[in-house]
């Protein structure tokens, strides 16, 4: 799936307004991203707890459909991030933030056409069995399902770096929750920086999981900036996911070198909208 010189698939692209333009409040960033020529947009969750109020929902869904783009992917609530934390989706205790965080997502997806989220699986908690953790994560997993499959949408499974509390590393790790539900829209997150920087093999992860993958992200690595900051051949790498099968978007989600219009030199303006 090669086209014009140098380009060599043409996957859709997506931009993690989270991470990106952070130059920027985020109620201004999908403006932001539009104005660069993106027409697809992502986020982390886009509020301080699990229950924001109705106006900060408005005021968020607002700020996308005025920028005239299409919210293609959304994280559950995963806690304080900046603290460490990761996720709901294991962590005894929390069960009505994660129910609560669910209703409001699907909300949001049904407004703006979202059909992803990320349920990032939390960490390890001290003084609790992780066995109960698992069982926990199944359960909430099993529901997220059913909810996202009543709006056609997915649940998305993702690896994480940097963090040693928390359990999914591989992509056989989420692959093996995966299997546990045994549910076609619960599938593997594959963000290529964090796979690569747990030492996964990326062109086997590619060879082996691309039926299992409902989402894709990139960063460079080492650094977590932009493309041709780092080591990998993230073009080559899109290139055999496309080759192998993938037509999902690809989360753009780095860590700007510099700011944010100027990071994103490596990708021409024609190439970032695709809807």
């Amino acid at each position: 799936m090669t086209g014009p010189a140098g380009v060599r698939h043409s996957l859709p692209y997506t931009a993690n307004l989270s991470i990106l333009f952070t130059e920027l409040p985020l109620l201004e960033r999908a403006q932001a991203a539009r104005a660069a020529g993106f027409t697809a947009v992502e986020y982390w969750w886009p509020f301080d707890g699990a229950d924001p109020r109705p106006v900060e929902v408005e005021k968020f869904v607002r700020s996308i459909e005025q920028a005239g783009v299409r919210l293609t992917g959304l994280n559950l609530f995963a806690g304080d991030m900046a603290a460490g934390e990761r996720g709901l989706v294991s962590w005894v205790g929390r069960e009505a933030e994660f129910a609560v965080s669910l209703t409001i997502a699907i909300g949001i997806a049904e407004r703006l056409g979202c059909r992803s989220f990320n349920a990032l699986y939390g960490n390890r908690l001290d003084g609790v069995d992780p066995a109960e953790q698992d069982a926990l994560a199944l359960e909430h997993l099993a529901t997220a399902a059913s909810s996202a499959e009543k709006i056609g949408a997915q649940i998305v499974l993702e690896p994480l770096s940097g963090t040693p509390a928390y359990p999914l590393k591989t992509a056989a790790d989420a692959v093996a929750v995966a299997d546990k539900l045994g549910l076609d829209n619960v599938r593997l997150l594959a963000d290529l920086y964090h796979l690569a920087v747990n030492g996964d093999d990326l062109d086997s992860v590619i060879a082996e999981y691309t039926p299992r993958t409902g989402h894709v992200q990139i960063a460079d690595a080492p650094g977590r900036h932009q493309p041709g900051t780092g080591e990998l051949d993230l073009e080559g790498h899109l290139e055999k996911l496309a080759a192998a099968g993938y037509r999902g978007h690809v989360g753009i989600e780095y860590k700007p070198d510099g700011p944010t219009l100027e990071s994103l030199a490596w990708l021409p303006e024609e190439r970032r909208g695709n809807e």
